[in-house]
């Protein structure tokens, strides 16, 4: 089969294209439901105990005399171990054996959590160290799992199955927060707050090791794939510029969300201390606020990653009002974004007047935020190769936490003592809170911009991606329609792709 390619002085020669492999769905089957439902489970766990922590905030911040910047370190330790191993993780998931991966990692996880649990009240530097091996046990399953996901299933399978796996982000968080406030509360204990998440994940290890299979590397699209070395993945991830769009874009959302997801709950307390005009929340009622708020959380993620998925494929069919489009992904994403940040802005505003009128905006806002958790991934799937995803993922992850929720907690913190300085009444800490607030706030706009950048983009990297695995794209009646208004060598990249 023969193409044509540029040469330096303008002029079209011929250059042999692989054949093209047609891509075809196999249908769903009972393992692989079974994957998707174990990965799904263990990511719920992994997301139960990172809140769990968020939930049970104020009681660590009792034990360990901790003031908010400390509180906020917590978090950002956790995050930094993640994001640093994510890379290292990545890199050694697309070459080696994923399963044995997801299961190094579990151990590690289930025994950086067990072990933080028995720390004594002077030893935080211990616990923060402990947490940041929680991070590394998380660094690898996160990396891992979607690319496991995307080698079993295309098109709108694919969506479905990672509309479901990220159903874990909100469900565990707010399960996190629940589970954790009620269990201390019950017991007395922060502790058991915190071990109930790791004691179930052992039977979910065991699970893994017996059950789930590992596939072969494009083995849904059934691509043809060749080894490649670090530098070479790295060069190609820094080509594909929807990827690096979206990357920009979700680091901004996971700041915002970040953030909010840690500070949230003492925000909440604040404000009722203010209406009830107490300093001291009695601990029966941070625990309500912290159910509330997981409730909240897990509802509104719920809607919002079951909306942007449903909209997103009503949108790129052509149904309902939408004129069909392979760019409706990162069209949502923007409009979630751009419909988040006045809603959260006005709940930061209303908080401290009534506690009622600021759940209903901060449910509708996360609801917004999280119309992008599956489409995120959605998109990558499209425009990455199949052995360079774990890659993809996981310096997107790296990215995602070091500019977004490592720092945002602690920052946040930084600027709320700052704000704060020596006062110590209910209404000093929540303005100092709120106006530290408003910077993630603010941050989240930019997200617009860089999911709408990316639709620019999106069909030419995914019909690159298609031509390097040899593989059909099914994608090409809209690409083919770009390009007799695109001469070669010009535009927007579209025809330099097809062509070279």
């Amino acid at each position: 089969m023969e193409g044509r390619r540029t040469t330096e002085q303008g002029r079209m020669s011929p250059v042999t294209v692989p054949a093209m492999i047609p891509v075809l769905d196999e249908g769903v089957t009972s393992k692989k439901i079974f994957a998707v439902a174990i990965l799904l489970a263990v990511n719920l766990l992994n997301y139960m105990d990172r809140f769990t922590i968020a939930g049970l905030l104020g009681r660590l911040q009792d034990y360990f005399f901790l003031n908010d910047k400390e509180a906020g370190m917590l978090q950002t330790v956790f995050i930094v171990f993640f994001m640093l191993f994510a890379p290292v993780c990545g890199y050694f998931g697309d070459r080696y054996n994923r399963k044995f991966i997801i299961i190094a990692g579990l151990i590690v996880w289930i025994s950086g959590v067990m072990l933080s649990t028995l720390v004594g009240r002077n030893h935080f530097l211990l616990f923060l160290f402990l947490r940041g091996v929680v991070g590394i046990g998380e660094a690898t399953y996160s990396t891992v799992a979607p690319t496991i996901i995307g080698d079993i299933f295309i098109g709108p399978m694919r969506s479905i199955a990672l509309m479901v796996f990220y159903f874990a982000i909100p469900v565990g968080s707010g399960l996190g927060f629940i589970g954790g406030s009620t269990i201390a509360l019950w017991t007395g204990s922060w502790q058991w707050g915190v071990r109930f998440t790791p004691i179930i994940g052992v039977f979910f290890l065991i699970l893994i090791i017996f059950g789930l299979e590992e596939p072969a590397r494009g083995q849904a699209e059934h691509a043809q794939i060749e080894p490649s070395t670090l530098m070479q993945d790295l060069k190609y991830l820094m080509s594909v510029r929807t990827y690096l769009l979206t990357t920009l874009g979700f680091t901004t959302v996971v700041f915002c969300v970040g953030a909010a997801s840690w500070w949230t709950p003492q925000l909440m307390t604040y404000a009722y201390g203010i209406q009830h005009g107490m300093d001291n929340v009695p601990k029966d009622e941070v625990a309500h606020i912290s159910v509330i708020f997981g409730v909240i959380t897990c509802c509104a993620g719920i809607v919002g990653i079951i909306a942007g998925s449903t909209i997103a494929q009503a949108w790129r069919e052509g149904n309902w009002c939408f004129r069909a489009s392979h760019r409706a992904d990162a069209f949502v994403c923007a409009a979630g974004s751009l419909l988040a940040a006045p809603l959260l802005f006005i709940a930061l505003i209303v908080g401290s007047h009534s506690l009622d009128y600021a759940w209903i905006l901060l449910f509708l806002g996360v609801t917004c935020m999280c119309l992008n958790w599956a489409l995120n991934m959605d998109m990558l799937m499209n425009v990455i190769v199949s052995h360079r995803r774990a890659s993809a993922t996981a310096i997107q992850t790296l990215t995602g936490h070091l500019f977004g929720d490592a720092s945002s907690p602690y920052i946040i913190g930084f600027i709320s003592d700052a704000v704060r300085g020596d006062q110590t009444s209910s209404a000093a800490k929540y303005h100092a809170l709120q106006w530290a607030m408003f910077l993630p706030n603010g941050i989240l706009i930019l997200s617009i911009g860089c999911y709408l950048w990316a639709t620019f983009y999106i069909v030419a990297d995914h019909h690159r991606a298609k031509l390097e695995m040899h593989v059909d794209d099914e994608w090409a009646s809209d690409v083919e329609t770009l390009v007799p208004s695109v001469q070669p060598g010009q535009g927007d990249g579209i025809s330099n792709i097809l062509y070279e």
